[in-house]
């Protein structure tokens, strides 16, 4: 497999992942603005930081103001988030990403796949999607994620499952790893401190319910705890659940044992040893954390160096297997 043809590969799955994480995470956060009383900007800003855009805004919507009010502007920083072209990570960059990627290895594709975002594409682009982010927010988040969903089991149910779709499925993991290691610590950090007075804990367990239901685990979650919310029982198992396939845990496993399908670790002539023994020594620092405790800044300590070591690997894969420079 030519390395050019890897690479749009391991792109169509980061940017298909990148887009259902987006509208999930503004669809969860625009229910936790309704139903919680907190300030605005307490609720909104989290959204960009996790983008990892938050220069950015700074500079070019917030004019350079920390304290800017569109900070706390739901709708300044949903189109932000969804149609501004200049942020790269934004919805429609995703889409458009992910439309790119799929038509330049449309060779390996499935005919359903390619049907799945060419269609999620051209309904982006429409007056319809338009009109209902406008009229009917909530079902126009509830499109895209319907969309990637669809796109995601297709790969799995109707491609071989050879070298394409493990460089595909090494993306999907990928990026799932790191939005989920920079969403729950930009959530740890900012609301771990609430005034458990005047209600402060209901508050706390609504926002991190939130935050589970923007990783699709809030069911799961329960079936766990029995119904019990907390701040330390949340972020184990988002990070340590080996059997939710969001997990830190899973995702690092499961992006090891994918790669490992793709330069297997005995055949030491072939390109990727340096990204493979990067992703295996991660995969057993993540096990190894099982039974620490997870509190304060252990909790920040640990996603930073997961988000650092996910941005590296993929630096490394970059260069020995996908033919960047």
């Amino acid at each position: 497999m030519i390395s050019r043809v890897a690479d749009h590969c391991f792109w169509f799955g980061r940017y298909v992942e990148r887009a259902e994480s987006t509208a999930r995470t503004l669809a969860a956060t625009g229910s936790l603005a309704l139903d919680a009383e907190l300030p605005p900007a307490q609720v909104w800003r989290p959204v960009v930081v996790v983008s990892g855009e938050e220069d950015e805004f700074l500079a070019r919507i917030a004019q350079g103001n920390e304290e800017h009010p569109a900070w706390g502007d739901g709708e300044i920083v949903q189109r932000f988030m969804v149609w501004d072209e200049t942020n790269g990570v934004s919805l429609a960059r995703s889409i458009i990403g992910a439309r790119w990627n799929a038509r330049s290895i449309r060779e390996v594709l499935s005919l359903e796949a390619w049907e799945a975002v060419n269609e999620l594409h051209l309904w982006s682009s429409s007056d319809v999607a338009n009109a209902q982010y406008v009229q009917h927010r909530e079902a126009f988040y509830q499109q895209v994620r319907r969309s990637t969903q669809l796109t995601l089991g297709l790969l799995r149910s109707t491609m071989l499952h050879d070298e394409p779709l493990d460089f595909i499925w090494l993306g999907v993991l990928l990026e799932r790893l790191s939005q989920t290691a920079r969403m729950l610590d930009v959530h740890h950090h900012t609301f771990t401190n609430l005034d458990r007075t005047a209600g402060g804990e209901v508050l706390e367990t609504a926002v991190w319910v939130t935050l589970l239901r923007a990783l699709s685990g809030s069911e799961a979650y329960m079936k766990r705890s029995a119904g019990r919310v907390s701040s330390e029982a949340v972020a184990r198992f988002l990070i340590s659940e080996a059997q939710f396939p969001r997990s830190i845990a899973y995702c690092t496993h499961s992006a090891y044992d994918r790669l490992c399908d793709i330069r297997p670790p005995e055949q030491h002539a072939l390109p990727g040893g340096m990204s493979l023994e990067r992703l295996r020594v991660l995969d057993a620092w993540v096990s190894a954390r099982h039974k620490e405790a997870l509190a304060g800044t252990a909790v920040h300590d640990l996603l930073t160096h997961v988000v650092d070591e996910v941005h590296a690997i993929c630096g490394t894969l970059g260069k020995e297997l996908l033919g960047a420079d």
